[in-house]
């Protein structure tokens, strides 16, 4: 069993902050005139193969009690539903405005994080998280009423995705992230796989095959990439950290996501988006801070603990 250390977990979830608003990003690149079925099943056999060279090198084991299989199918089908609903809402939102929306989920996050594992859920980071979602708010430009129903589709994904980091977090400890993630990437691949052979002959539009050129290929394997390096941050962070701790980091990947579409869409935020990413860039540092704090703390106790006792 693996014990905590939140600042690793820390940094691995800022790597996931950097690469997922990557992959949204190449994602929205292609969203329109790309069907789903080939990013997601481009997406997911990426994810699969990617780890491969690492297992082979380390000698990992792949084997799994019935339980962790169990976790993996379970979600593995909340992920796909996740990930479909966001490329979905990339299709119709900018990107900043659709992760704002969907920065719900850290607050769903911590509180199932509570109810559920019995995680300890303090002022500290109650605060951040709140400081951190107010935050969030000045970013959210459309109204609901100019974007429509798919301004929607964010909430959705902030609710299967913070099942799916509480899910990540019960399987982390127990099964190696690597080998957890080339797994993941089998059995989506095969679900995916699965679904459009039933509903090949629907004549949905985003269930159908079109020819790959070069240019495709590209935005394809980038999406593969990106989200293969984001989730497996993320499976390392909930390895070293809980739910509670990892939740107002999350806020980072709003100025991320916020620069990339600034530099690949040319979205750039106005003074009221910009006050409202320093908030929740400031929210995370205090988190960071708090928890170093923490840990000193801590070790400092451990070590006058060891010490023989005085006459």
């Amino acid at each position: 069993m693996i014990t905590d250390r939140p600042l690793i977990g820390i940094l691995f979830m800022l790597g996931f902050c950097l690469f997922a608003p990557m992959g949204d990003a190449a994602a929205k690149s292609i969203a329109l005139v790309t069907p789903m079925i080939m990013i997601l099943l481009f997406r997911y056999s990426l994810q699969f193969l990617l780890p491969i060279p690492i297992i082979l090198m380390t000698r990992s084991r792949i084997t799994m009690t019935g339980r962790v299989l169990r976790l993996i199918l379970a979600r593995s089908i909340i992920h796909i539903a996740g990930v479909t609903t966001m490329y979905f809402a990339l299709r119709y939102l900018p990107l900043a405005d659709a992760l704002a929306i969907a920065f719900v989920y850290p607050f769903i996050m911590l509180v199932m994080g509570w109810l559920f594992l019995g995680e300890q859920v303090g002022i500290r980071r109650i605060s951040a998280c709140t400081v951190g979602f107010f935050g969030t708010l000045l970013i959210i430009q459309p109204s609901f009423v100019a974007v429509g129903l798919p301004a929607l589709l964010p909430l959705l994904v902030a609710f299967l995705f913070a099942t799916l980091v509480l899910l990540t977090r019960q399987i982390a400890k127990d099964y190696d992230p690597v080998c957890l993630q080339a797994a993941s990437g089998l059995v989506s691949s095969g679900l995916l796989l699965l679904a459009w052979l039933l509903l090949r002959d629907s004549g949905i539009a985003d269930l159908q095959f079109v020819p790959v050129d070069s240019r495709l290929f590209m935005w394809l394997c980038l999406i593969g990439l990106f989200g293969t390096l984001s989730h497996l941050s993320m499976n390392y962070a909930v390895r070293f950290a809980p739910s509670a701790t990892l939740a107002p980091m999350q806020y980072i990947e709003l100025p991320v996501a916020t620069a990339v579409g600034w530099i690949v869409f040319g979205e750039f935020p106005n003074l009221l988006a910009s006050i409202g990413i320093s908030i929740t860039v400031g929210a995370g540092l205090a988190m960071i801070y708090f928890e170093h704090r923490a840990a000193s703390h801590q070790a400092a106790t451990e070590a006058r603990a060891t010490l023989p006792p005085t006459v």
